[in-house]
């Protein structure tokens, strides 16, 4: 079972009436459920229980062989069906937003809104050669420091934020032995699964939105027709001067968008 964090009652007024509301986050490759503990507590006071996962291969969750989409996607439902989350709404962040698009068109019943962040359901090119070129620089045999490990991946990595980001799944194993939550040998073999397509007659009619960075190219003006055949509910917008990771760069225009259209 995957690893998860939940907060909140998830009682929301509806009307006179209250109802019952979960909502599930999805995180993007190489991230985990931390990332966005943040957001969550925002999100737990609009009324919201609020179900962070860690999908498998990262975090805390078990570590196998085995990596795809349709793997992920099959972990997300066994994960709702045990926790009897139904109707639910779900944000779903770059890898986090593919599995989250394959959900809904696959198990149209689970989800009731659909929020994805700064990915689009077309096929995109590996690209993440350099970060995973620093990443297996990493000698963990050789013990070394949080400072050692952040230097080795400068020499690959030049952006700080980025640097950063694959940090936070950097952990004690054990006294003095470091190592990542990730598990970087198989998600580095498996690496062209990151960038399918969501299959060509997969649609989900339910409102979904889709939100992208304004200095990012992963969601282009041409994407948009091919965003309407698989969503034909939905909308997109844009957060300006952010780039991929725009929940993080600007979490208040994204709480604020993403509030507003799951009211």
């Amino acid at each position: 079972m995957l690893y998860s964090k939940i907060e909140g009652q998830g009682i929301r007024a509806k009307g006179e009436s209250c109802e019952a509301k979960s909502l599930l986050i999805l995180h993007g490759f190489l991230g985990m459920s931390d990332n966005w503990k943040t957001l969550a507590a925002q999100f737990v006071s609009d009324g919201f229980e609020v179900h962070i996962l860690d999908l498998r291969n990262h975090g805390r969750s078990f570590h196998s062989d085995e990596f795809s989409y349709e793997l992920m996607v099959q972990d997300v439902y066994d994960y709702c069906k045990s926790n009897n989350l139904d109707n639910i709404n779900i944000i779903g962040h770059s890898m986090g937003g593919k599995t989250a698009m394959l959900l809904a068109t696959t198990y149209p019943e689970l989800a009731d809104k659909l929020l994805v962040a700064d990915i689009g359901p077309k096929f995109y090119p590996q690209h993440h050669q350099t970060i995973l070129e620093g990443l297996n620089a990493v000698d963990f045999s050789l013990k070394p420091s949080r400072n050692e490990v952040e230097e080795i991946l400068s020499h690959h990595i030049t952006d700080f934020g980025t640097r950063q980001f694959l940090l936070k799944s950097l952990y004690w194993q054990e006294p003095g032995q470091l190592a990542f939550r990730f598990n970087l040998p198989v998600l580095t073999k498996k690496i062209e699964e990151i960038g399918k397509a969501l299959p060509e007659h997969y649609v989900f009619n339910n409102p979904t939105l889709f939100i992208r960075g304004g200095n990012s190219n992963y969601i282009l003006n041409s994407d948009f027709e091919n965003i309407k055949q698989h969503f034909p509910n939905s909308k997109i917008e844009t957060i300006p001067n952010v780039g991929h990771w725009l929940h993080a760069e600007n979490p208040k225009l994204f709480y604020e968008m993403a509030s507003s259209f799951f009211e």
